[in-house]
């Protein structure tokens, strides 16, 4: 369920109404066993688990801290499963691994690193407004999203209560238990739709985190930073808003507006406090009735542009091992 919290105005609008394998390449995944998995296979089928790593995140520690995981993870896992390593090595890379993975047959893709890795991940998912299948139509089998935090935020995690523990998240990820979650989707006037599976937001706090992004190298000091300086001549702004296709209301003076499909953003803002990823739909579109500047629209800490926007959520879209 999408949740909605403005601020500016007090109040929120009801809710009724509103490996060691490197993937330089993608197309260089290879799913087959690897030389880290070791034991006997199960006689089950083994699953094939995708690590997907952004070595540079939080200015170099997510990468060496993945080092350290590594002698865990294999012993605790490559029993049972094949272990695919993929390092990104830029912007969007983990979203082209993500799809070559599941057009693999992937059992999981793990986004390992903050919220911004598993916001690439999970775009990953889709490709052209649709889901991403395996290529082996036969199949029984969907490809799950799995997280391991070591980033500089960990936002999504605190939804469902996870400690910014990365053994806590193998154990999860050895169990496999699975859950269907939510996600959301925006949609501008031209070019292919956006996915989020935390929060998105609009004006000040967005342009805060467009900031906020120039400063990872501090930790989550750059949420503080980035505040900073989108405070610096901020004008709040005139929006309209139109929740589940019913009338346009207008809203004045607003000087931001989340949208959450989960709870927390910003280092662990508790910001939408009433949204569930795993309990339905909502849509909303925004619109700037304001002659001022352009308002700033975010998703997950990515800058995505400008308003107009619409924003609905895919019921049950993925499975996430929980």
């Amino acid at each position: 369920m999408i949740c909605l919290s403005q601020f500016a105005l007090g109040r929120a609008p009801p809710m009724a109404k509103p490996s060691v394998f490197r993937a330089e390449h993608p197309m260089a995944l290879d799913l087959s066993p690897n030389p880290i998995s070791h034991g006997a296979a199960s006689s089950s089928r083994r699953r094939d688990l995708v690590f997907v790593v952004n070595p540079r995140g939080a200015s170099g520690r997510t990468g060496k801290e993945w080092k350290k995981l590594l002698p865990y993870l294999r012993s605790r896992l490559s029993v049972d499963c094949n272990i695919c390593e993929s390092l990104t090595s830029g912007p969007s890379h983990a979203i082209d691994i993500t799809r070559e993975a599941i057009k693999e047959g992937a059992d999981a893709v793990i986004a390992v690193g903050g919220d911004g890795t598993l916001h690439e991940v999970v775009n990953g998912f889709f490709s052209a407004g649709k889901l991403v299948t395996n290529h082996n139509r036969e199949s029984a089998h969907s490809t799950a999203l799995g997280l391991i935090p070591l980033g500089t935020g960990s936002d999504f995690a605190r939804t469902f209560g996870w400690r910014n523990d990365p053994y806590e998240a193998v154990e999860r990820i050895a169990k496999g238990v699975r859950s269907w979650v939510d996600v959301g989707v925006i949609n501008g006037e031209t070019g292919e739709p956006h996915y989020f599976i935390n929060v998105a937001d609009l004006h000040l706090s967005a342009k805060a985190g467009y900031y906020a992004s120039r400063y990872k190298r501090f930790g989550n000091l750059c949420y503080v930073i980035g505040a900073l300086q989108a405070f610096m001549g901020h004008r709040n702004q005139d929006l309209r808003v139109k929740v589940n296709e019913g009338e346009w209301e207008e809203y004045s003076q607003v000087t931001a507006l989340c949208i959450g499909n989960a709870k927390y953003f910003g280092g662990g803002m508790k910001i939408t406090p009433n949204a569930d990823p795993r309990n339905g739909a909502h849509s909303i579109e925004v619109e700037d009735i304001s002659s001022g500047d352009s308002i700033y629209v975010q998703s997950d800490g990515e800058h995505l542009g400008f308003l107009p926007r619409k924003l609905c959520v895919l019921p049950a879209a993925i499975e996430m091992i929980c």
